[in-house]
């Protein structure tokens, strides 16, 4: 469960959370949506302990992800709508990801197959000298694989082409959802089918929360 209760963030004088209360449980498959500046990310940064919350806490599973954050982050598969500069190439980031989760390297190629990435021939290559796209479907892949408790992607598609956007969302549909699904999108016709619950925020606020 994710719970967040009277959060604020501000950066400076500048509020981009402004008292929110939420409560995301198990089974809830969720957009969240709203306009650029609308706090989402800021939201996205405070779950994963990132950000220390200028009031409020943010518990997951009843753990304060930044008190507890290797305990919290153990259960949570995260996919950054920008891949973070890795210098490691794509065998030795196969591998740690292996040894770190206990991630079979069979499950990682078998999804990155799925995701239409030629990965043989770039296993040698520098994951952050690989074109967006090819970065977004080994973070998809390793996420897929993964399996947490609580998966959550910040435009996931944003660096897709539209066929792997296309395997993407077949794959979402086709496996076993984790306890809590929770997507950053502005796209929601394309996950229409996926998500059961819409969260649309706006200036730092919650403004809908319905399923649907």
């Amino acid at each position: 469960m994710i719970q967040i209760e009277n959060l604020t963030k501000k950066f400076g004088n500048a509020i981009s959370l402004d008292a929110i209360n939420l409560k995301i449980q198990s089974g809830d498959c969720v957009a969240l949506m709203g306009p650029n500046g609308a706090g989402k990310t800021t939201l996205i940064r405070l779950i994963l302990g990132y950000y220390h919350p200028t009031n409020g806490q943010v518990l997951i599973n009843g753990k304060n992800p930044i008190k507890e954050r290797v305990d919290v982050l153990q259960n949570i598969s995260f996919v950054p709508q920008l891949p973070p500069p890795i210098k490691l190439s794509l065998e030795e980031l196969i591998a740690y990801v292996c040894k770190s989760t206990q991630v079979q390297k069979e499950k990682i190629l078998h999804f990155a197959q799925e995701m239409e990435l030629d990965i043989e021939p770039n296993l040698k290559k520098s994951f952050f000298k690989l074109s967006g796209g090819m970065k977004q479907k080994m973070l998809i892949a390793i996420s897929l694989a993964r399996r947490g408790e609580i998966i959550i992607y910040d435009e996931p598609t944003a660096n897709l082409d539209p066929k792997a956007r296309d395997n993407f969302h077949r794959l979402l549909q086709t496996q076993n959802h984790p306890n809590i699904s929770l997507f950053v999108t502005h796209r929601i016709d394309e996950m229409r089918d996926i998500v059961n619950r819409q969260i649309y925020m706006d200036l730092g606020k919650i403004i809908n929360d319905e399923k649907i």
